[in-house]
């Protein structure tokens, strides 16, 4: 049986938008993915690093998976890895591929290496914009609120432009 989970992507290092399009290849010929959405390309601010930082280049995809939301996290973190080199840090950086599962379904959990839904999303204009994008009328678990309603209720000082 499938659900429907939502990835955030996100790239400030190298060819950006390139980055992007690689992560969803690569989900896309994950076991038990399949890629069924994904949204726009945006330029946004970076938020919560330092100065200087360059932009990043954010989108949402929206997968069917038979994978279970800790695998599926295990996959992200692969992909990061293998295909872009992440290492992980203590403190934000800037990076090449950051993926971070948001949504698994109507599933609410909080572990200690998952939190569904993503603790951090509806307060980032950079995640609800690309989400809005495929899943506008979608409510988070817990949440009365529509995606393109907690987008527009949204009051941060996020720099988001959609890539022409």
């Amino acid at each position: 049986m499938n659900t429907d989970a939502y990835i955030a992507l996100g790239s400030n290092l190298g060819d950006r938008e390139l980055n992007l399009l690689r992560a969803v290849a690569e989900l896309g010929k994950t076991p038990g993915c399949r890629v069924t959405g994904l949204s726009r390309f945006y330029e946004t601010s970076p938020v919560d690093m330092p100065p200087g930082t360059p932009s990043f280049y954010n989108a949402v995809a929206r997968v069917a998976t038979c994978l279970q939301p800790d695998v599926l996290l295990k996959e992200l973190l692969r992909i990061e890895k293998d295909l872009f080199g992440r290492v992980p840090a203590a403190e934000p950086q800037s990076r090449r591929m950051d993926l971070d599962l948001l949504l698994y379904g109507a599933l609410e959990l909080q572990s200690p290496d998952l939190t569904i839904p993503h603790p951090r999303m509806l307060q980032r204009r950079f995640v609800l914009a690309p989400l809005a994008d495929i899943a506008p009328d979608l409510q988070p678990p817990g949440s009365t609120v529509t995606i393109a309603g907690h987008l527009a209720l949204l009051a941060t000082n996020e720099q988001v432009q959609l890539l022409e």
